[in-house]
């Protein structure tokens, strides 16, 4: 296999040693599994990436699509390529057998999605995206919705999206304009203009299904009187076939900096005044269903981050191993041969620092895959509560620190290629590209920082927190067993103490009424935050490594665990330690910014 996309070493050791995927088959969903399937839908993923995705990820860059005639135009290989994705049933993974899925858990799926991410992360999005719309009718759509709309998505003949964002909101959801008058027949007319909406126009699928945030004629203020619209490109006639194009206008495409092959659009709802839309569920509660839409995106945000810090990471190493350039600092001897940078000090911290952050980042949104699957099949309701809440709490994570973390290791693998890393030449100036709208869209840093201190850690009495904290010393005791990990335990134990105090403290600011100083420096917690459950997953590999290490015997065993314990001996020596200036501040409630004047600047 080419490791140009994910070690397949690597993934066989987080699903089969860290995360115990095998034993998801002895619940009842996942009974006609075995590791055995598991691997041959792996094996499938890796050679449509390598074959079809792969080959066309530099010229989706090169020539972005164009707006023509009122449409998108896209390069021919984007369609062979979502074909041959949807044939082979990665669309439907997770659904039912009788409903023509492969029935197989969340932790399989991610894993198997993960190879397209890597290979071709614009073509890739236009699946993304369908498989929430999917979900998201699925889970809240009407039975008349479901047959004219659910059925053709997950036979890969219709594509989706969600519309949220509008030109003067942002990502300030409550000021939405976008209206909805009903009409007589039950359905609604939609008025509005959303910006930034991907995969808004292609011309790969007959139709596309845009879910749309509006608010109605008697909607309360703020997010509450937000209600959501199934409005799609194409009217559905009663027997299925496709009538005339509904009145939603592609006004124009964005020219992004990377991620350049997913069409980006500024869609124009009813300028004739006859755009058709369908409520989905209830009134006013548009906001909580298309929030299932936009955690699952943000977890594939997450996902897809990680996969493009994997891609450059592996890219420069291959690259260090191979480029011979200079001789050791104490090799005076310039007629000696030189050696493969790789062997430079330097180069080795630049190398460990990626391995660090997306194998770190890896283990992490397998880790709420599989969380994911909890919540659906655990035996008991309180148990499957329980993981949710839990997913809820590591979701800003799993969305955030991949994509500031894993954007760092990009950068890194551009400095390991020295000029040829700044040329576009070589690839790994386009995953830094694409991987820098990451940190933007499906909620700012900002966004997840405020969510994660100012909402999910004080969430149902901090229930998940509690949660959380216990797994993690569960985690630390368990390390102890082993001596070699003492010196790697120490620093998050250090780390963990001090954060719960900070976080006692923060929340009570919160409580007494102190929110706009409790939540000022909400970015710098959320690193924090991120970089303990990062160390903690670290510390869970470390204690798998060591595990492993000791039954080893070849070589190339023997060095990949080494290579763990080295990734999470840096991670938890160098990185995890350095949060104590962070958590300084935050204990101190320094003011810097929150006090700078605009008049100032």
């Amino acid at each position: 296999m080419s490791e140009t996309l994910l070690s397949s070493r690597n993934l066989a050791f987080e699903l089969y040693e860290v995360l115990d995927a095998e034993a998801l088959t002895q619940r009842p969903r996942f009974a006609d599994h075995n590791r055995e399937t598991f691997d041959a839908a792996i094996s499938t993923a890796r050679g449509i990436a390598e074959e079809l995705f792969a080959p066309h990820n530099r010229k989706n860059d090169e020539h972005e699509p164009q707006y023509v005639d009122g449409a998108a135009v896209l390069i021919p290989e984007v369609e062979p390529a979502l074909r041959a994705f949807h044939e082979a049933g990665f669309l439907n993974a997770t659904r039912d057998f009788e409903h023509g899925g492969m029935q197989l858990p969340n932790l399989l799926s991610q894993a198997c999605f993960a190879h397209f991410q890597s290979a071709n992360i614009a073509t890739s999005s236009y699946s993304m995206l369908t498989m929430g719309v999917a979900n998201l009718i699925e889970a809240f759509g009407s039975q008349e919705q479901k047959d004219r709309y659910l059925q053709p998505i997950i036979d890969g003949r219709f594509f989706g999206t969600m519309a949220l964002t509008e030109p003067h909101a942002g990502s300030s959801l409550s000021d939405i304009r976008t209206k909805a008058e009903p009409h007589a027949d039950g359905s609604y007319r939609l008025k509005g203009n959303k910006i930034f909406i991907s995969g808004g126009d292609q011309p790969i699928s007959e139709n596309i299904v845009h879910m749309v945030l509006a608010k109605l004629p008697d909607a309360p203020p703020g997010v509450k009187g937000i209600s959501l619209f199934l409005v799609p490109k194409f009217h559905v006639n009663d027997d299925g076939s496709l009538g005339a194009r509904n009145d939603v206008t592609l006004a124009g495409l964005f020219h992004k900096m990377g991620w350049r092959g997913t069409t980006s659009t500024a869609l124009n709802f009813g300028d004739n005044g006859e755009c058709v839309g369908y409520l989905v569920g209830k009134p006013h509660a548009g906001l909580s269903y298309m929030f299932q839409m936009m955690n699952e995106a943000r977890i594939g945000v997450g996902m897809g981050a990680i996969m493009l810090g994997y891609a450059g990471y592996l890219y420069s190493l291959d690259y260090a191993r191979n480029r011979p350039q200079g001789r050791q600092p104490d090799g005076k001897d310039p007629s000696s041969p030189q050696i493969s940078i790789v062997e430079h000090a330097d180069v080795r911290r630049m190398l460990l620092t990626q391995k660090a952050y997306v194998e770190g980042a890896f283990d992490l949104g397998l880790y709420a895959a599989r969380l994911f699957d909890d919540t659906h099949t655990l035996e008991t309701a309180e148990e499957r509560t329980r993981a949710l809440e839990l997913l809820d709490l590591l979701t800003p994570i799993v969305k955030s620190w991949p994509s500031e973390f894993c954007l760092k290791a990009n950068e890194l693998a551009i400095q390991i290629l020295g000029g040829h890393g700044y040329t576009r030449e070589y690839p790994v100036e386009q995953y830094y590209r694409d991987n820098r709208l990451n940190p933007i869209h499906e909620g700012t840093h900002g966004i997840q920082s405020l969510d994660l201190l100012g909402r999910k850690v004080s969430q149902n009495g901090g229930a998940a927190l509690k949660q959380l904290l216990k797994l993690i010393n569960d985690c630390c005791q368990r390390a102890s067993e082993h001596e070699s990990l003492t010196a790697l335990r120490q620093p998050l134990e250090q780390l963990l103490a001090r954060l719960q105090a900070v976080t006692l403290a923060l929340l009570g600011d919160l409580m007494s009424g102190k929110i706009n100083q409790a939540l000022a420096n909400s970015a710098l917690y959320l690193k924090v935050f991120g970089h303990m459950v990062i160390g903690w997953r670290w510390l869970e590999q470390a204690i798998r490594a060591e595990q492993g290490l000791a039954r080893a015997d070849n070589a190339d065993e023997q060095a990949f665990y080494r290579g763990k314990l080295q990734a999470a001996r840096y991670f938890l020596t160098w990185e995890v330690p350095s949060c104590h200036h962070d958590l300084a501040i935050l204990e101190a409630r320094d003011d810097t910014c929150l006090g700078m004047q605009d008049t100032w600047f």
